[in-house]
């Protein structure tokens, strides 16, 4: 696929898949076994995956509209930056937390890798915290202070592994 044809793939997955929960959508635009490099808690690998998030948000944001604000590719990758806005009127799983009814404005980005003309891989970013700000469900600062100190007490006696770089393979 030359760029313009993965721009145009990339605007309909976030207006037709996110925008109005068609997961009908996603399955012509989305490998099968699509690697999310960024799943959140929870989520099934694959194309199952995608979907799965999708009705996660949508249920929890059922009025969510997006925007696209960038979308640049050089045909084998896409790059994609939105505003989504929308209110809390339904539970939001990810987070174990009843609808708040308050209305939201988020940012986050999508790098996609294209193969046999579906995108096979995605990195993301969401603001969450910003969007749990929004929501009126960010932390106290005794809470985040707490936790801290007990994430400290556990990596001291199980250190992480150094991460290996995200995209090396595609340099």
């Amino acid at each position: 696929m030359d760029a313009p044809e993965l721009e145009s793939l990339y605007r309909r997955w976030l207006s037709e898949v996110w925008g109005h929960g068609r997961t009908d959508v996603a399955r012509e635009l989305l490998a099968a076994d699509l690697i999310d490099h960024n799943p959140v808690p929870g989520q099934p690998p694959g194309l199952d995956g995608h979907n799965w998030a999708v009705a996660m948000v949508r249920r929890a944001f059922p009025d969510l509209r997006f925007a696209a604000d960038v979308v640049v590719s050089d045909g084998q990758f896409v790059v994609g930056r939105w505003t989504m806005t929308g209110t809390n009127t339904g539970s939001f799983d990810l987070f174990g937390l009843p609808p708040t009814g308050r209305p939201v404005t988020m940012t986050g980005q999508e790098i996609f890798r294209a193969h046999d003309g579906k995108f096979a891989e995605i990195w993301h970013q969401e603001d969450a915290p910003g969007m749990l700000r929004q929501l009126g469900l960010e932390p106290p600062p005794v809470i985040m202070r707490l936790a801290a100190r007990r994430s400290a007490r556990r990596y001291r006696r199980h250190p992480l592994p150094a991460a290996d770089p995200v995209m090396s393979d595609y340099a």
